[in-house]
């Protein structure tokens, strides 16, 4: 099991846009450290809560500021962009950087109709072609050669539903979340439908190990209340501190969307943590587990990861 970790550039309350930024850099510098197999940096736009804007302008960042690690996009969401731009983009990453550098691409369109508009896109409508499209330029089987001249790099689709089919037709690795982790009968159907040796995949899940459920839960209200106040009042704001996020006024929708975002997540103490992650990669096959929890205190966070990273290192000797 290679651990990975993405990182949303996610905005807290009381700190800049720009801090966002930085803080997601020194995190990279920490998982390179830690040993951590790749970072991923993620394509939101125009949400007050996430910096992450444009993911191959901060791939190159990160991958400026460390040296080992894998650096890829959780993901480049290719609606929003012609596909030869993006096999450029990421060419030319890969020869500053040669064998660090992952593709993982999506489907989603922005946010709200006027993002969708500033975009210039309405909806994912031709994906597939569009992924073929990128798949054709980078392995230079497109009408005229790709600068700079490089090895093609991995590409991952991030697929739920449809989308694993999509990945399996295309002979994909995928990054998986949500109902496979409850059910992973859609990952059973990928790999038979994948070519032999072509499926692999990597699951996405919020994990956060700490001294007790309580205290993990605390550091996760914020996450937590976030999502919920989005999916209500179509607010993606700040994370706000776990004291904000305790004394916020929500509804009766809000707190049971607090309830369903808590029990999505894997925490709990190591004990706990160590057992459902062993459960899950049993019943899905994962091979690497990509984690994105934010915490609002950045000392908290990084804690959290070197405990992770120390976590896995267990599950991958059987401790």
């Amino acid at each position: 099991m290679l651990l990975s970790l993405l990182d949303r550039s996610r905005t807290r309350t009381g700190r800049s846009d720009a801090d966002a930024l930085q803080a997601t850099l020194r995190r990279a510098r920490r998982a390179e450290q830690l040993g951590l197999h790749r970072f991923w940096v993620a394509e939101h736009h125009a949400v007050p809560g996430v910096v992450g804007s444009a993911p191959t302008v901060l791939m190159a960042s990160v991958a400026a500021v460390t040296s080992r690690i894998r650096v890829g996009t959780a993901g480049v969401m290719l609606p929003n962009h012609t596909p030869f731009v993006v096999a450029e983009q990421i060419a030319t990453l890969a020869a500053l950087h040669p064998r660090r550098i992952d593709v993982g691409v999506g489907r989603s369109v922005g946010f709200t109709a006027p993002v969708r508009r500033a975009l210039g896109v309405s909806s994912a409508d031709g994906f597939e072609d569009r992924l073929a499209e990128l798949l054709d330029w980078l392995h230079g089987r497109g009408p005229v050669t790709l600068r700079p001249l490089v090895p093609p790099p991995p590409v991952w689709l991030l697929a739920t539903g449809g989308g694993l089919e999509i990945a399996a037709r295309a002979g994909l690795p995928v990054v998986a979340a949500g109902p496979v982790l409850t059910d992973p009968e859609p990952l059973h159907r990928y790999r038979a439908a994948s070519p032999p040796g072509r499926a692999r995949v990597t699951l996405s899940v919020d994990v956060l190990v700490a001294d007790s459920v309580a205290a993990a839960r605390r550091e996760l209200l914020p996450q937590a209340v976030a999502l919920a106040r989005t999916r209500s009042r179509g607010e993606f704001g700040a994370l706000p501190s776990p004291e904000e996020a305790a004394a916020a006024q929500l509804s009766a929708r809000e707190r049971a969307d607090v309830e369903r975002n808590l029990a999505s997540t894997v925490h709990g103490d190591e004990a706990e943590v160590l057992d459902r992650l062993q459960d899950l990669v049993q019943r899905t096959g994962a091979v690497e587990l990509m984690t994105s929890t934010t915490l609002h205190d950045e000392a908290a966070e990084a804690e959290a990861d070197t405990r992770l990273a120390r976590l896995l290192a267990r599950l991958r000797t059987g401790g």
